[in-house]
Formats: structure tokens, sequence, C-alpha cells
């Protein structure tokens, strides 16, 4: 059903309500490019083809968002009837009985949950290459990594397969694969779009779940649909003003943009990704926001330990939560190497490490939202080094690991620290024609003044929708 040609999500549901195009057909399409598509790219690992045009025939609900063909990232989040792998080989055949309350928004909304897509072991790596699945690839060259952890949500977005695909965002993991693949990620507030049922243990002050996106009004209009505290929920992000479909076609007005181009104590950032950020800032500039140098206002020497012991401490309780399931020992070959070196080293760490992390969050959030009382915004890069090739960060090698991976992580988690709303936008291409991203983040709750100045940007400086 090549004859349909998939726009974004916005443009697709209107189509359909128009009549101008029916939600089976829209839905075929989808699945031949995925059928057409994923053997090269490796980006869905789980399809329920036959459920969803069941799905379609028997009447969708008559949402925003009807017809819309989408994938659920097979981490924290379950479709019912599916394997929620995690990406490990410890959760291969962990079938979810129920769909996830984000996936339920989703479906009443009118949306079609095609299948599941690729992400790395419990989501611990910036690219998705977990021994499970094999490795997602780029769209834009094969050789490359699509980022992780929502790396095959990104690679089947920029090659078309859907419009818009799920992710989650725990250090970087929407906004690292968006800027790896051309897309928009944007990570909303702490609170802001539920993760029940699952509990995500220690996960809850860090990670978020969303969407990454061709067009910033698909990512507003599925964060109308998606956000909003469920009853007994832990956390809660402060109420919108009005809808963020809304926010994302207004004006934002003359703003303070900080820029940063440095993380202090950090890794070094590449010639290319300072690059593209001094091109957003001019471009900020010439649309006539005041943009002014600022210097990070965290040590990322201190916080990177304690974002380890929270994402540890969260490991050790899922792993041994599953293995209680399974009623055994964890066995060698049921983890990678970096996870299992990971489960082994914070599994023996005193409780108090687990309170004294979590001080620092609170302390790195103080100091981070003491910028926002002179500023609006700030920008950054979005990774200290360009898209690395597939084996770059490579698990069952942690030694490598451990050196490698913060150059991809050390602009984007304090977002997660701090439990701030933050987004990728693409911001050009780099010396070898792949995609590389600008990134900025606001204080807590400010979701919709981010919408607004990248649908500012995205009118300046359109991007590719699709990989070439």
């Amino acid at each position: 059903m090549e004859s349909v040609e998939l726009g974004d999500a916005t443009a697709t549901a209107e189509a359909v309500r128009r009549g101008e195009v029916s939600a089976r057909e829209v839905v075929e399409a989808a699945i031949a490019r995925i059928e057409e598509l994923n053997p090269a790219l490796n980006a869905v690992v789980g399809t329920r083809f036959d459920e969803a045009l069941a799905e379609v025939d028997a009447g969708l609900p008559d949402g925003p968002l009807r017809g819309v063909p989408t994938l659920v990232k097979t981490l924290s989040a379950d479709v019912a009837g599916l394997p929620t792998t995690n990406g490990s080989r410890l959760f291969a055949d962990a079938v979810a009985a129920q769909d996830s309350e984000l996936v339920a928004r989703y479906k009443r909304a009118g949306m079609v949950v095609l299948g599941t897509t690729n992400t790395p072991e419990l989501g611990k790596n910036a690219s998705t290459e977990p021994l499970l699945h094999g490795p997602a690839h780029n769209p834009w060259d094969p050789a490359y990594s699509p980022g992780g952890s929502s790396g095959g949500s990104a690679a089947a977005v920029a090659a078309g397969m859907v419009p818009v695909a799920h992710g989650n965002d725990g250090g970087g993991s929407i906004r690292i694969p968006s800027a790896m693949c051309g897309l928009f990620g944007l990570k909303p507030s702490r609170g802001r779009v539920p993760a029940a049922p699952y509990l995500a243990s220690l996960a809850n002050p860090t990670s978020v779940h969303h969407a990454l996106t061709t067009t910033v009004r698909d990512s507003a209009l599925l964060l109308d649909v998606s956000h909003g505290r469920v009853p007994g929920a832990p956390f809660d992000a402060p109420t919108p003003s009005g809808s963020f479909l809304e926010a994302a076609r207004r004006e934002p007005g003359r703003l303070r943009i900080g820029v940063a181009t440095e993380v202090p104590d950090g890794p070094a950032t590449s010639p290319e990704c300072v690059a593209a950020t001094r091109r957003t800032a001019d471009l900020l500039a010439s649309l006539g926001h005041e943009v002014e140098e600022v210097t990070l206002a965290f040590r990322y020497a201190e916080m990177a330990p304690w974002s380890g012991v929270i994402m540890g401490a969260s490991l050790v309780a899922t792993v041994e939560a599953r293995l209680a399931v399974l009623g055994r020992e964890l066995r060698d070959d049921d983890l990678e190497p970096f996870t299992r070196g990971m489960y082994d080293h914070y599994r023996e760490r005193p409780a108090a490490d687990v309170a004294r992390a979590l001080q620092g969050f609170e302390r790195t959030g103080h100091q981070m939202g003491a910028m926002f009382a002179d500023l609006d915004v700030v920008l950054t890069p979005v990774l200290c080094q360009p898209t690395p090739q597939l084996g770059y960060l490579d698990t069952t090698d942690p030694a490598a690991m451990y050196e490698r991976a913060s150059s991809y992580s050390a602009y984007t988690s304090p977002g997660n620290v701090t439990g701030a709303p933050a987004m990728s936008v693409p911001a050009g291409l780099d010396s070898r024609g792949l995609p590389i991203g600008a990134h900025f983040f606001t204080d807590l709750g400010g979701e919709e003044l981010l919408l607004s100045l990248a649908a500012q940007l995205e009118q300046a400086a359109p991007w590719p929708t699709r990989a070439p």
C-alpha cells in the first residue's frame, strides 16, 4: 500500500478525519514500510499487525490521532500480548498481560500500535546494540548508531515507518537518539507522563516517558493526549496554562537564552558539536532573542556518581524482582557484561549512598534552578561527541563503556537529575552528513515555553522529516 504517503501524525489524522484516506490504508502503508525497511534497520523487534488491523476494522476511538500508527519502546512500557524484553535476555519471555497506562491513552486517542522497538539492555547504553535483538541501525547511514536507549524508535521514525514512536528518557534516552537521527525529541518534566503500572523503583526521579517525532506539533499533540497524573502517583508536574499544541502555535516572545558549550569538570566537547550550538545561537539572536554566554551551574564530576548510584540501585531492584518471578538465581548469560558489572557493583553499596545521591540530585536542582532567575532557557550541545559507529559503545567491553559513555550523556543527564524539561532540536548535519542536534532546557514545568521556541526554530530553519 505504498501509494499512501504518510505525513506527520497531525497531517495523517487530519487526512483520515476528512476521508481522504482510510485508517486501514494508513495502517497498511505503515506495515508495508516496516516490512520493507526493518530487515536492514532492525528497529522493530515485536509486531502485532493482525491485531492492529482487527482494531481498525472494529472501529477506532474518535480521538485527535485516530488512525495514526505508532510503535512502543520495549522498555518499561507494556503492549498487551507482546514481550516487554527490556532489551535483555533475562526478560526475553516476559509477555505483557495488559497495556501500560500510556499505551492505553494512545489507543484512546485513536492511535494504532503496530509493535515494539529495539532498545539496549535495560536502557543502559546510549547506543542500541543489545545482544538479545542485535543492533539497530541509523537510517542516515546504517554503519552508525541510531542512539539509545530509544534508538529503535528513532530509527523507525527517521526511516518513515511510522510518524511518531514512544520513547523514555532516564539520562538522555529520547534526546540522544533524536539528535543522532535528525528528529525532535522532548523530555517532559518529572511526573508529566505516567509510567503506570510500572513503579520504576528509583528510576522515578529521573526517567520520563514521551515520544520521538519529526515535527514539533506532533510532540505537542502527543503530550496533550498522554499527560496527566494517575491516582496515587508519587510525582506530578505543574499544571500547564493551556494545551501544549496551542503553545506550539504561538510565538515565544523575546527570550533570555544562555549558551554553554563546556561541561564543568566533564568530558571535552568536539568542535562540530560546539559549531552546531553556535549556529543555533546565531539563529536565535537573528530571531530577536537575547543570547549570552553562561557557565552551567553543576560539576559533572560530582553529579555523575550520584546518577550511577540511582541507576545502579534501580537496576539491582529490577533484576532481583525478575529473578523472584522466575524463581531462580542469576545465570551467567542473563545479563550483558556491562550490565552485570553494574549489578554486581551496586548490589554491594550501602543504602546510605542512595540517600546521599538523592540529596545530591536536590542540590543540583537548586543550582540549576537558580540560573532561571536571569534566564528563560539554556542552550547546549546535545552530545559531547558526534554520532558514533556501531560497536564503539560495546557493552561486552565494560572498560570501554566506562571510558566512552559519558560523552553521550554529560549534557542531557542534568535534566533527568533535576526533573526539568529539555529537548533536542535538529541543527543541521555534521561533516559526515549525519544529523546533529541542539539541546535546550528550562525550569520545571516549562514544556510550553520549549515547544513554542522549538516551533519558531522549525519555521525559521526547517529540517528534513525523513532520512534520505
